[in-house]
């Protein structure tokens, strides 16, 4: 657990974040990678339901963990799938024991094979209106803490807040046009990580954080920047490495 000095800091910055225009998928990426240095966790997942209902990955704390939560929608299970199901935390569920296998199946077995003993989903809710899960993986057995899953349930539900919001905080519904936007720049985000990787021969992590990093550094949204690449409206080589 990190200090509590750290923790006020993070949240501080995380609202702060809320009160003016921001990048959406930025903030969440943001806050997936803050999950990570708070908490006794080797990654982050974050999930939301699109217009339709069906979990789509939205955030993640690094690349493997996004093709995780990939494999999890593509056979629709594991604990962050049951978790936006259910409404309910799926707390300290050891991907190696009988329940786990039977449970989650093919799940359980790539998480481990990528290196996590151990799993928590959160749901991302308002009320009694579920619209994703956050998802965190341990490498290491043990139970998640009483209050490390009180932050973590609090971060998710700073996320939730921020996917909820529309300047007006009385709002209480999901504007499902927002949502769809965020995932489909999601996509074009995925190409041009893609591209920029092929192009430089680097890994798609490495190819995101330049991406970011420029978007930062020259006061543009990340999915503009994207679709410029994807595009070839923008030259590559001028991006900055960070």
């Amino acid at each position: 657990m990190a200090s509590r000095q750290r923790v006020l800091e993070i949240f501080v910055e995380a609202v702060d974040s809320l009160i003016d225009d921001f990048d959406l998928i930025d903030f969440l990426q943001r806050l997936s990678t803050r999950c990570v240095e708070l908490l006794d966790v080797a990654a982050v997942g974050l999930m939301i339901a699109d217009q339709h209902g069906e979990l789509q990955v939205i955030a993640a704390s690094d690349e493997h963990t996004r093709l995780l939560e990939l494999f999890a929608l593509q056979h629709e299970q594991g604990p962050c799938v049951e978790c936006y199901r259910t409404g309910r935390p799926q707390l300290d569920v050891d991907l190696g024991s009988p329940r786990a296998v039977q449970t989650f199946g093919p799940f359980a077995a790539r998480a481990r094979a990528a290196g996590f003993t151990t799993t928590h989903a959160l749901p991302m809710r308002l009320r009694h209106q579920v619209i994703g899960a956050m998802n965190l993986f341990q490498a290491t057995k043990g139970r998640l803490t009483e209050s490390d899953t009180q932050v973590a349930q609090a971060l998710a539900d700073v996320a939730t807040i921020a996917i909820l919001q529309q300047r007006t905080i009385e709002q209480a519904y999901v504007d499902k046009a927002q949502l769809q936007a965020a995932l489909h720049s999601r996509v074009v985000i995925e190409q041009a990580k893609g591209v920029l990787a092929e192009r430089r021969q680097i890994g798609l992590d490495e190819a995101f954080d330049i991406l970011r990093g420029h978007a930062r550094a020259h006061r543009i949204r990340l999915a503009d920047l994207a679709r410029q690449v994807v595009q070839g409206a923008f030259d590559t080589d001028t991006l900055d490495v960070r």
